[in-house]
């Protein structure tokens, strides 16, 4: 439950992180007002999540997971270009997430 918790939190941010350039510097009222709520939702889930889960762990995987799905949806949506370093920039960093979560130690305390 906690990972799925977590996982709710990853995609309200990649959606509200997608919006927010919709925004337009929240200039576009509409856009802005999903952009802050959205981040509450996401900011509120991932709270629920450091309960049970490693600050470091939980964070690890939330800005790995956000930065390769904000990415994907820049590439996908709003014709941003991702070359080979940039891909293979993104996959260093899922390595590093699963390297910690599979071999990490890590205890809350």
């Amino acid at each position: 439950m906690n990972y799925l918790m977590l996982a709710i939190a990853i995609v309200a941010e990649v959606c509200v992180t997608t919006a927010m350039k919709q925004s337009d510097g929240f200039t576009r009222m509409p856009w802005t007002v999903v952009t802050v709520v959205g981040y509450g939702i996401a900011f509120y889930f991932l709270s629920l999540t450091l309960r049970t889960i490693p600050t470091g762990i939980a964070y690890a995987i939330w800005s790995g997971a956000g930065i390769v799905l904000i990415s994907t949806a820049a590439w996908a949506f709003q014709g941003q270009k991702l070359d080979a370093a940039a891909v293979i920039g993104m996959g260093l960093i899922v390595t590093g997430v699963i390297v910690m979560n599979a071999f990490s130690h890590t205890a809350a305390h």
